[in-house]
């Protein structure tokens, strides 16, 4: 079969691989129709290369048709048309029932020291070959694809395995109250349905950060207060931008949705790209015990909220030696959350919003539509958020 692979620091390719095959009795394949260029594999393209090595299978948003299923999968048929989520896990454990199947105990990476095995995404998290391909081996299928019904188009389904849970657990950890206020910064994917969501869910005045024009554009026209970074001349100003909407105290919550590769952060950056381009046997120690994130946005997040508000993270952190400003943390009394999307634990209170009245807007959220043949492409260009690219889903 053809699948995208990781071959070094902004080098993917499309290339033949092996079809993958039923090695468990909770496996099934997929032949997969669709599948989403998220933020976080940008990580992999560009800071987090010491974790990869080269002929990796990249991403973890797909949706498909079943082809073949394990004897221990009673609710698959061939010819299901499914959702899978990025994330692998099993149902049954403790931390499963407990609504944290991101810390799956039967399928937790712990030889990284590192929750459940991801698809597409490092040896971290357990190497498990991605979805950016024509087929797809999913283990622990007993659980995790979620059945969808035939007639509407992939884009009406396919955020379910990672968009739309990911923002709706954002807006959930913000704690936005009914009629409160809430702060996004970063418009892409994530951000962008966020604030989709908070809406619909009555939040009161939702204002959007960041500083690609369309990706602000795109937010206002659904009635987003948008705040170009590009028209402050430092953190304060646009701090103070939005505390004044918020009589003077800053909104009720902060959704980070930028995370590790944030704009504003040179010394970072410099040390990430450094790192990327040591040996493998020495970055990836290095990185485990000394890697560091593009605060930027974080900072924002904390200086912005309101005394006693709650900052909630999806944007992807990997760093192992950050300084947090613990001080001001304390002092505002700020509540945290954060992790992963915990996919099956939302995808229920999803669903019904996923209807032809479409309130969240899925059936043209994706702005490019490209063969799986162009990925190389494709990251190139949301990469460089060339072109409009906020949204890319590839058709194998």
């Amino acid at each position: 079969m053809k699948a995208l692979t990781w071959q070094g620091k902004r080098d993917v390719r499309v290339e033949t691989v092996p079809d993958p095959r039923i090695e468990e009795p909770t496996d099934a394949i997929i032949r997969v129709t669709s599948s989403g260029l998220c933020g976080s594999d940008l990580h992999l393209y560009e800071v987090l290369t010491p974790f990869m090595t080269p002929g990796d299978i990249l991403g973890h948003e797909p949706m498909g048709i079943v082809e073949e299923v394990g004897a221990a999968v009673p609710d698959l048929q061939v010819g299901d048309r499914v959702v899978v989520p990025f994330q692998i896990a099993c149902g049954n454990c403790w931390m499963c029932l407990t609504g944290l199947p991101t810390q799956c105990e039967t399928t937790q990476v712990t030889a990284e020291g590192m929750g459940a095995a991801l698809f597409g995404y490092t040896r971290l998290y357990g190497a498990v070959p991605g979805a950016q391909a024509e087929y797809l081996r999913v283990p622990q299928a007993q659980y995790g694809p979620i059945k969808v019904p035939e007639g509407p188009a992939d884009d009406r389904f396919v955020y379910l395995s990672d968009v739309l849970p990911t923002a709706w657990q954002a807006v959930a950890y913000a704690e936005v109250p009914k009629g409160g206020s809430v702060a996004v910064l970063g418009l892409g994917p994530i951000g962008d349905m966020a604030c989709r969501i908070a809406q619909v869910q009555g939040a009161g005045r939702v204002f959007g950060v960041d500083l690609v024009p369309e990706r602000l554009r795109r937010a206002k026209a659904r009635g987003v207060e948008t705040f170009d970074l590009r028209s402050f001349d430092d953190e304060k100003e646009l701090v103070e931008a939005i505390r004044d909407q918020t009589d003077g105290r800053g909104p009720d919550a902060v959704i980070d949705a930028v995370g590790t590769e944030a704009h504003g952060s040179a010394a970072a950056r410099m040390v990430q790209n450094a790192s990327a381009l040591l040996p493998r046997k020495i970055s990836g120690p290095m990185a485990e015990r000394f890697s560091v994130d593009r605060l930027a946005a974080l900072y924002t997040a904390i200086e912005l909220v309101r005394r006693g508000g709650t900052i909630s993270l999806s944007g992807v952190y990997g760093g192992m030696a950050d300084p947090m400003p613990m001080l001001t943390l304390f002092d505002k009394q700020v509540q945290m959350r954060m992790g992963q999307a915990n996919v099956r634990r939302w995808s229920d209170e999803i669903i019904p919003y996923l209807t032809d009245e479409d309130p969240l807007g899925v059936d043209d959220f994706a702005t490019h539509r490209v063969p799986l043949d162009e990925a190389p492409e494709a990251y190139d260009m949301f990469q460089k958020k060339r072109d409009g690219a906020v949204k890319v889903l590839m058709k194998p």
